[in-house]
């Protein structure tokens, strides 16, 4: 139990925005994720309960009769994926990439593919027209421009080849947004892209979409002093530079604690992750 509580302290403090990790485009800075996520290695594949339901619900989406030869675990964190992979495509191969070292060297023993290597999905270290499938779940909400995310996919892929991509867009964690908003107006929840920009940018990529579309997962917390201990505690930490220093830690939370319980449910304080599932194929 405690294992999975740090796992998941650890993935939700990372949607946790702090000022000093963000580019001017909105989101965190590459290299503080993959440090984060490299500090997370050793307990966050055991407990991932979200991210796997996310990428099963993914490979669903592929064509039942697609069977790549070569295929790319694009943002492989542990290799869990990577495994799934080489499971389900027994007659191909792959490759594994990842951002963050220390996945990279949590992931490897492991095998499942070919090779391991460190790369950035905006700058892949890959040969053109190389693979049939690239296969990315929820790894792309990270990179700060996802034109060349999709161009790199283009570049890369085979002609036939699909990219397949799990990420987050607006609306997630709205309500512990909302519930700060009530607190001190400040924003401490990472800003994603609107799903109508995901549209308009695999609209404009050049390659045919399969699949996009836009559906929630919602999470359930008994009450908020849970939430808040996996959200790495919410307590200054994690607070923006600039706030208003009217009000104490403790307050700030009991503020929270007020707020949040209005979004209270049958199940219980809902965390609500707004997914972005995406099937895209390069034309022949």
């Amino acid at each position: 139990m405690e294992s999975r509580a740090r796992s998941r302290r650890f993935y939700m403090s990372a949607l946790m925005t702090d000022l000093s990790l963000v580019l001017p485009g909105g989101l965190p800075d590459k290299r503080q994720v993959a440090a984060s996520f490299s500090r997370a290695a050793a307990s966050y594949d055991s407990v991932a309960e979200f991210q796997r339901d996310v990428g099963t619900q993914l490979l669903e989406r592929l064509p039942g009769s697609f069977m790549p030869s070569r295929w790319l675990d694009l943002g492989c964190g542990t290799g869990y994926f990577t495994r799934a992979l080489a499971s389900r495509f027994t007659q191909g191969s792959g490759v594994a990439l990842d951002i963050a070292e220390g996945m990279l060297d949590h992931a490897r023993p492991l095998g499942g593919a070919e090779h391991f290597i460190a790369g950035d999905a905006e700058r892949l270290p890959l040969q053109d027209a190389s693979f049939d499938l690239i296969f990315s779940s929820l790894a792309v909400q990270w990179c700060a421009d996802f034109e060349a995310v999709l161009s790199e996919a283009f570049r890369v892929l085979k002609p036939g080849g699909i990219f397949a991509f799990a990420s987050l867009c607006t609306g997630t964690l709205f309500e512990l947004r909302e519930s700060w908003q009530q607190v001190d107006g400040l924003v401490h929840v990472n800003r994603f892209r609107e799903f109508a920009r995901y549209e308009q940018l695999c609209a404009g990529s050049g390659m045919r979409i399969l699949v996009l579309e836009n559906q929630p997962h919602v999470l359930h917390y008994p009450d908020v002093r849970s939430l808040t201990h996996e959200l790495k505690a919410l307590g200054a930490h994690n607070l923006n530079p600039g706030r208003p220093g009217g009000l104490t830690g403790r307050a700030r939370i009991l503020g929270l604690i007020d707020a949040y319980e209005r979004f209270r449910q049958a199940s219980g304080l809902p965390a609500t992750y707004q997914v972005v599932y995406a099937v895209l194929e390069k034309p022949l």
